[in-house]
């Protein structure tokens, strides 16, 4: 079922269309977009927006629409789309772009302040200008200079509103240029030219603060060198340049440029970018280190194993790109308001302007400034931006802590969290087997017995006899390997140690082989009960010992199990395909509230249906790959150490980059944080708007308090959600 969804998902997706668009600077200029764009492209649904980037995306091209048709819908808004491409282009590079705002609103600033000079001049007193009747009879040379302030204020703007207007489509632009047209007809040009002022240094704030944002993300993931140092070269070659294969030198407090398998040397790697540990990992030959980790003292030889653009950084990088262009429910909610917002506004403007002075033969000078008041702070771009911003901003430093989000759609989710689902091996266990107890028998001792099985066991690659060999080396062990080697199908093998024949194998293989007394029976039976794996040795004349193995339980499971249900988790259930004595031992040292064992890949999917029936909300945790169909049944789908794992990493909605289960409680608390600071936005965002529009029916406000106010806030709302990159659970 799972398997389906991605299929489909990927072929209805098959070549979207990316622009980088010039003018959307505010998010308010989405719902422009969404108006001339989403028709052509088959509906809005279709449409992504990610404005921290300022790129839109058409996710599923309808047959028949172009690059250029969507360039040309662009243009008809006042703004322009180009191709996006992952580096700005080299017209993003010119002094106009970069700086044509700033010198535009500081030519607004200073003409206003020209103008009001000349005016106050001419009048012969410093206060006149702000005299409602002078208002009226300003100089002509005042004008000019008020009129040249308005002009640069409004210079950016103006394409904007006049597309507004031509599609009797009212946004912010036109409600703005209204606002200034209507005070320079009232006569109020110092008003006029502040309003402009004010709007083009609110516009180039919000642009700064979404830099800003913009340079906080891209620090975080912008982790790996651009350059590898080659051996056998004398100078460092470009990581693009560079071929799977290729051995490459990392030098102490060096980052690995790329991803790859160390071949000689051995140092402590801090891989906390990528997986978000805190404790350097050792490093040695034959161990993966990942491109934008950090190399200790050591120097290592390393062979790359994927070029630049496939690296586990790359792809960490990707997905959190493309998740921003996912929206969260608050997200959309917020778009949704502000669709009903702007009009409901724009027509209670119009009321406050008819209906005093028709009804109550009110001044309409009066009336016609309080109107324009109000259009002015009907401004919804703090309201608009506050979100995508914390989402954004969430995204990232989950990243950087190791948690991959694969979007805004998935930040919420853990907040609400009722019941988590989670898959023994791999998840609360290790996923490898351990020797955990030798039982000698028969006059033998734990040397020898270890001795023989390691012996017969030395050239196997079965993971029992891996732990094994294991268990030998620890103990300082290094018994010659058997001969005359011989498998016996599924049960077990017989070889020559020391020149004596000895078997080992399964509890079955004994019995088969008529060995098993009383006292061995009641043994096995016990670590059976126990859930542990039991190997017998034996030569032809007795048993010579037991060897209990067993998938010991991670470290931190204990603890990551107790935080969920301390942050009001209600149901925590283990599932698993392993037997019902494995399954009740390690449900019990973990510390879940059930374990259901024995299920095969559909049952789960059943398990986590009833799951969903009774508590709404449930995460299923597992490896991203056997457990595909279960986590796609889930509310939510929680990779576990999808770290260098491209399935699991393209599977799951978030992948947890490391083994480490205490990233779910973290995760669950990030969330929280995250939802309170989209609360918090949203409330001053509103509270302010309120709070204007009641001044204003008072007759208490003015258009530049109100567009400052508007700045403000902005600012604030956007503030306060970078505050979300420190990345506190």
């Amino acid at each position: 079922m799972f398997t389906l969804r991605l299929t489909e998902t990927v072929m209805s997706n098959s070549a979207p269309l990316s622009f980088r668009i010039e003018g959307m600077d505010c998010a308010e200029e989405v719902s422009v977009l969404n108006r001339a764009v989403g028709p052509l492209v088959g509906g809005v649904e279709n449409l992504a927006f990610d404005v921290l980037n300022a790129r839109m995306t058409v996710q599923r091209p309808p047959d028949g629409v172009t690059a250029d048709s969507v360039v040309a819908a662009v243009a008809r808004t006042g703004m322009t789309a180009r191709p996006w491409t992952d580096t700005p282009s080299s017209d993003d590079a010119t002094a106009w772009k970069r700086h044509g705002r700033t010198l535009l609103t500081a030519a607004s600033g200073l003409l206003g302040v020209i103008g009001y000079a000349v005016h106050a001049a001419m009048l012969g007193d410093w206060t006149t200008p702000f005299a409602e009747a002078d208002a009226r009879s300003v100089p002509l040379a005042a004008k000019v200079v008020y009129a040249a302030g308005i002009l640069a204020g409004a210079w950016l703007v103006l394409p904007k509103a006049w597309a507004s207007l031509r599609s009797l489509r009212p946004d912010m632009n036109l409600l703005m240029v209204a606002a200034v047209v209507g005070a320079t007809w009232l006569g109020d040009w110092l008003e006029a030219v502040t309003v402009a002022f004010l709007f083009a240094l609110s516009l180039a704030l919000e642009a700064w603060s979404v830099g800003r944002a913009r340079r906080a993300v891209a620090a975080l993931l912008d982790l790996a060198p651009v350059q590898v140092r080659v051996v056998g070269g004398d100078k460092l070659v470009p990581v693009a340049e560079v071929p799977v294969g290729t051995r490459f030198v990392v030098r102490p407090g060096e980052k690995i440029p790329l991803d790859g398998t160390v071949a000689a040397g051995g140092s402590e790697v801090n891989q906390a970018p990528i997986t978000g540990e805190s404790v350097p990992v050792l490093k040695e030959a034959g161990v993966a280190v990942y491109a934008g980790t950090m190399n200790g003292d050591g120097a290592l030889e390393v062979v790359s194993t994927r070029a630049t653009g496939d690296t586990t950084l790359a792809c960490i990088i990707r997905l959190v790109r493309d998740a921003q262009a996912k929206r969260s429910p608050a997200e959309q909610w917020v778009e949704r308001f502000a669709r009903v917002y702007t009009p409901a506004v724009m027509l209670a403007a119009l009321l406050v302007l008819l209906a005093p002075p028709l009804l109550f033969a009110q001044p309409w000078a009066v009336w016609v400034y309080r109107a324009l008041v109000l259009l002015v702070i009907a401004c919804p771009c703090a309201l608009v931006i506050s979100t995508p911003v914390s989402v954004v901003a969430a995204l990232a430093a989950a990243a950087r802590n190791g948690v991959l989000v694969k979007g805004g759609a998935f930040v919420e989710i853990p907040a609400r969290l009722r019941a988590v689902a989670l898959d023994k091996t791999g998840t609360l266990t290790a996923g490898t087997p351990v020797v955990v107890e030798l039982v000698p028998l028969n006059g033998h001792t734990e040397e020898e017995l270890l001795d023989r099985a390691a012996a017969l066991e030395g050239n196997s690659a079965h993971p029992l006899a891996r732990a094994i060999t294991a268990a030998a080396t620890a103990r300082g062990r290094t018994p010659a390997p058997a001969t005359d080697l011989q498998t016996v199908q599924g049960k077990g093998l017989t070889g020559s140690v020391g020149g004596r024949e000895f078997w080992l194998g399964s509890h079955r293989y004994l019995e088969e082989r008529g060995q098993e007394t009383p006292d061995v029976h009641a043994k096995l039976e016990a670590f059976t009960t126990a859930g542990r794996t039991v190997v017998a040795v034996g030569n032809a004349e007795h048993v010579c010992g037991l060897i209990a193995l067993a998938d010991t339980i991670r470290p931190e499971a204990v603890a990551a199990v107790g935080e969920l249900k301390r942050l009001g988790v209600e149901r925590v259930v283990m599932l698993t395909g392993d037997n019902r004595g494995t399954a009740e031992a390690v449900g019990t040292a973990a510390g879940v509230d059930e374990v259901r064992a024995e299920l095969l890949p559909e049952q789960k999917v059943a398990e986590v249906e009833r799951l969903v029936r009774e508590y709404g909300s449930v995460a299923m945790v597992g490896d991203g790959i056997n457990d595909a169909p279960a986590l796609g049944r889930a509310t939510m789908g929680v990779a576990m150490g999808a770290a260098g794992t491209d399935a699991a990493i393209e599977t799951a909605d978030v992948a947890l980059m490391s083994d480490d289960l205490r990233k779910l409680p973290w995760l669950i608390r990030h969330a929280r944080r995250t939802l309170r600071v989209i609360r918090q936005n949203i409330t001053v965002s509103l509270a302010t708007k309120a709070g204007f529009v009641l001044l204003t029916l008072a007759g208490v406000s003015s258009m530049w308090a109100a567009v400052a106010a508007d700045t403000g806030v902005s600012l604030l709302v956007v503030a306060n959600a970078l505050r979300l990159l420190r990345g506190r659970g």
